[in-house]
């Protein structure tokens, strides 16, 4: 395998391939280190209740029966 890259790039080439696949490597490893720590930063504002709203249904009022809904 290494040999049919060696001749599709040719080896001028293949330092300029490995060097470039680093970069991206390193590249998506910071991100998702990035979006991981996000995520971990944003988990305590999701374990809270959320507060609780009166619908339009739980007040008898649904928006079919009534054509101006309050603002």
């Amino acid at each position: 395998m290494i040999l049919v890259v060696i001749v599709i790039f040719g080896a001028s080439k293949l330092p300029d391939i490995a060097r470039n696949l680093d970069k991206s490597a390193k590249k998506l490893k910071k991100e998702m280190r990035e979006l991981n720590e996000d995520d971990s930063a944003q988990s305590p504002q999701l374990q809270e209740p959320p507060a609780q709203q009166n619908s339009a249904e739980d007040r008898g009022n649904s928006s079919d029966d009534n054509p101006h809904p309050r603002e």
